[in-house]
């Protein structure tokens, strides 16, 4: 535990700060209602602007708290090693950064399309985790996972099996989830590692040919 939190700092407190506080609302699902998305409701009045970050650190249920935190330990901690490595001490702040922005891109086309939809809701911290997992992928697409901890699987195809259940999600399910959102912060993610890294493209694309 003190070596995550000398060496991963930030995805420490990330982990322990989303686990905690979906556990919290599972005990008082009363805080729901504060802390999730409500795009009809930011539209009409800017100081609750909080929600967008709120909304990212809680989840629906057991399943999908845990779904989100095994990919955001497999690759979240492994990213903010790699910027460190990358930039130093600076690298903590550029993955805070990363997931920050994310998180707040992931969720502007939500905001859009449903700000005038009094009935819609989301929650989840997938479009900032799916842009952890790209941005590593940019780094590492052929590292080895196990996919249901038993099937090996490369990083690079796991993105893509993930990013494709995702879009079938959102056309499919009314669970409150922001499924839209693992698209666009796959595509965030990818786009500030070029911005912060600019050789991640030609590093990608040396591991293919």
């Amino acid at each position: 535990m003190l070596y995550y939190l000398y060496a991963t700092p930030v995805a420490s407190v990330i982990f322990a700060l989303t686990i905690g506080l979906s556990l919290y609302v599972f005990s008082n699902p009363q805080w729901y209602a504060k802390l999730m998305l409500h795009p009809y409701t930011l539209h009409r009045d800017k100081s609750k602007w909080y929600m967008v970050f709120t909304s990212g650190l809680i989840h629906k249920d057991w399943m999908h708290l845990i779904f989100n935190m095994m990919t955001f330990y497999y690759f979240g901690f492994g990213l903010e090693n790699m910027f460190v490595q990358f930039s130093g001490v600076l690298g903590h702040v550029l993955f805070a950064g990363l997931y920050v922005v994310s998180l707040i891109l992931s969720d502007i086309p939500t905001l859009i399309r449903q700000k005038n939809n009094s009935s819609y809701y989301s929650l989840g911290a997938s479009g900032a985790i799916c842009a952890v997992l790209f941005s590593f992928i940019m780094f590492q697409p052929k590292a080895m996972l196990g996919l249901f901890m038993v099937i090996p699987i490369p990083a690079y195809l796991f993105a893509f099996l993930f990013l494709g259940y995702c879009i079938w999600a959102s056309k499919k399910a009314y669970d409150n989830i922001n499924h839209d959102a693992h698209l666009f912060g796959a595509l965030a993610g990818i786009g500030l590692t070029i911005l912060l890294y600019p050789w991640s493209i030609s590093h990608l694309l040396s591991q293919f040919l």
